[in-house]
C-alpha cells in the first residue's frame, strides 16, 4: 500500500529559495570586477552569460545600424548593444535598441522601451525567441526583429499581450518570418520598407 505524500508546507521567508540580484547589486558586482571578461546580463533577477560574439553576428549588427536609419529617418536614437532599463530585476542589452527622440532629447539614464528592438541570434536562437522574447513582450515592446542567421532569415513579433503561462507572463500575438528576398516596414516607420537582406551578413 502507497501512503499519500503528506502535503507541502507553506514556504516561508526562511524557506531555501533561488537568490535572484536586483539591478542595483548586479551593478555592484560588476564594479567589484565579478563578470571580468564575460558579456553578462540581467533577467529577471538571474545573471545570464552570454556565448562570445563571431564575426557573422558582429556584422549583422553593423548592417541594422547601417540598413535603419534612412528608412526610420533621425528623430530615432540608435543603441547598440546598450542596456534596456525593463524594471528593476532585468535589464537586457539587445543587439540594437531603437529609441523615439533624438540622442540630445534623451533624458538620463538607461531607456526604458524602445520603438523597435534588434537580436542576432546564432547559438542564442532558443533564448531570443523564448525567454527574452516574451520579457521584451512582458516590456510592451510593440516591434521586436530577430536576425536568424541559422536559418538566414528575420523573425517579425508584434501585438505583445498578457499570458500567464509564458515564462514572464507575456507574449506576441502576431509571429511571422521573412526571407532574403522579402522586405519590411519598421511599425515606426510604415510607410518605409526595408530589404531583409540588408540586415543579413
Amino acid at each position: 500500500m502507497v501512503l499519500p505524500s503528506p502535503p507541502e508546507p507553506p514556504a516561508g521567508p526562511d524557506a531555501p529559495h533561488p537568490l535572484r540580484w536586483t539591478r542595483e547589486e548586479f551593478y555592484q558586482l560588476a564594479e567589484a570586477g565579478f563578470f571580468h571578461g564575460r558579456r553578462v546580463m540581467l533577467i529577471e533577477g538571474k545573471v545570464i552569460v552570454m556565448s562570445p560574439m563571431r564575426d557573422p553576428h558582429a556584422r549583422a549588427i553593423v548592417f541594422a545600424l547601417q540598413a535603419l536609419p534612412p528608412v526610420l529617418g533621425g528623430e530615432f536614437t540608435y543603441r547598440p548593444q546598450m542596456p534596456l532599463h525593463l524594471g528593476q530585476s532585468s535589464e537586457p542589452e539587445p543587439d540594437l535598441a531603437v529609441i523615439a527622440g533624438s540622442p540630445r532629447s534623451q533624458p538620463p539614464g538607461h531607456p526604458t522601451t524602445a520603438a523597435l528592438v534588434v537580436e542576432v541570434a546564432d547559438s542564442s536562437l532558443a533564448f531570443d525567441t523564448g525567454d527574452k522574447c516574451s520579457l521584451y513582450a512582458a516590456a510592451g515592446i510593440a516591434d521586436y526583429w530577430v536576425v536568424d542567421l541559422a536559418h538566414n532569415r528575420l523573425l517579425v513579433y508584434r501585438d505583445p499581450r498578457p499570458d500567464p503561462s509564458a515564462v514572464h507572463g507575456a507574449i506576441y500575438f502576431h509571429r511571422k518570418f521573412f526571407n532574403p528576398t522579402d522586405t519590411i516596414a519598421p511599425l515606426a516607420a510604415p510607410g518605409s520598407a526595408i530589404a531583409v537582406a540588408d540586415l543579413l551578413p
